[in-house]
């Protein structure tokens, strides 16, 4: 085959980039084509153990995943960690209702959850008021009055939210009645194992 005189250097280097082109197309349309895999949501990291639950450490080491304590709930609060099957309490889902005789540490049989006193004994967390979402300040304190321990505070000369931190025993009842009434939840419960680790 006869090679046309007239092309020169050039020419050779013209065609081969308009070629790369040309694949990069061919590529991207191909990838187009292609469904992406949606990526997994995340995982959530602000749940709380159960009412009596002892030191993460240990309970760790106690707990057998045996759901026990999962079935006693009759509200349903609590459920299981998605990633590794312990039980867990997502308030803004479901609070804890704090039942009287706690059936939870009740069913629990190797102490992973301990007796508690009474209600104000519980410590699962604390909850923490964000005033810039707060809408006490327009008049709501719904979550006030349905705070189980009375650990929150309404100053109504100032409509100012104040947590009470050593009447809170983080039920998460404030978190689920402000993301019930507004459209951004202002209150929200810091677990225990996260306070722990802020006061060492």
């Amino acid at each position: 085959m006869a090679t046309n005189p007239s092309y020169g250097r050039r020419d050779f280097l013209k065609d081969s980039v308009l070629s790369t082109v040309r694949a990069a197309h061919e590529l991207v349309k191909q990838a187009d084509g292609v469904s992406a895999v949606p990526a997994p949501p995340p995982t959530r990291t602000d749940w709380l153990r159960p009412p009596g639950a002892v030191g993460e450490e240990v309970f760790l080491e106690r707990c057998t995943k045996c759901n026990d304590c999962v079935t006693a709930c009759l509200p349903g609060a609590i459920t299981i960690h998605p990633s590794d099957g312990t039980p867990v309490l997502f308030v803004d889902q479901s609070p804890c209702l704090l039942c009287e005789d706690f059936p939870c540490i009740t069913a629990c049989g190797t102490d992973a959850l301990l007796p508690v006193g009474g209600i104000d004994q519980v410590r699962m967390g604390v909850a923490e008021v964000s005033h810039r979402l707060c809408t006490a300040g327009q008049g709501c304190h719904a979550c006030v009055s349905k705070c189980p321990t009375d650990a929150l505070a309404m100053d109504f000369a100032s409509l100012h939210l104040s947590v009470v931190k050593e009447a809170c025993v983080g039920c998460g009842m404030c978190e689920m009645i402000c993301k019930t009434v507004n459209d951004h939840v202002a209150i929200r419960v810091t677990p225990s194992r996260r306070l722990a680790r802020i006061d060492s």
